[in-house]
């Protein structure tokens, strides 16, 4: 009985591993994940400020800032998956969980441009 519940519990753990990391219902995916969507021409959407994003952004990046996302979310695409990032993944989870319920396909980016900068991918300004 033991080794049955034991099994039952590797299970329930295994499909835990799969679910989205982000608590929400979209996942969360790493910069690495990102910089090879951005190469395959990716859709980038960062939720920073505008002197946030001029500071630095991914060079294909669309900037609408967290405040304006939950009025302007319909032009957001919906036919492609959308990375949303912010600076530390903590806007971006956010923003994605307002797009993700306006039915939008959504990848949210964890660490952020911070990440993206660590992980030395190249910033336009």
């Amino acid at each position: 009985m033991k080794t049955l519940q034991a099994g039952v519990l590797l299970v329930g753990l295994a499909l835990l591993s799969c679910a989205p990391k982000s608590g929400g219902a979209y996942p969360t995916v790493s910069v690495q994940d990102l910089k090879s969507a951005v190469d395959s021409g990716a859709y980038v959407l960062d939720v920073r400020t505008p002197q946030e994003f001029a500071e630095g952004h991914i060079a294909s990046a669309v900037n609408l800032p967290l405040d304006q996302v939950q009025g302007r979310a319909s032009e957001v695409p919906g036919d492609r998956p959308v990375y949303v990032i912010c600076r530390s993944g903590s806007r971006s989870a956010q923003a994605s969980q307002i797009l993700h319920k306006a039915g939008k396909d959504i990848q949210n980016v964890s660490r952020g441009m911070n990440g993206w900068a660590s992980a030395g991918y190249p910033l336009a300004r």
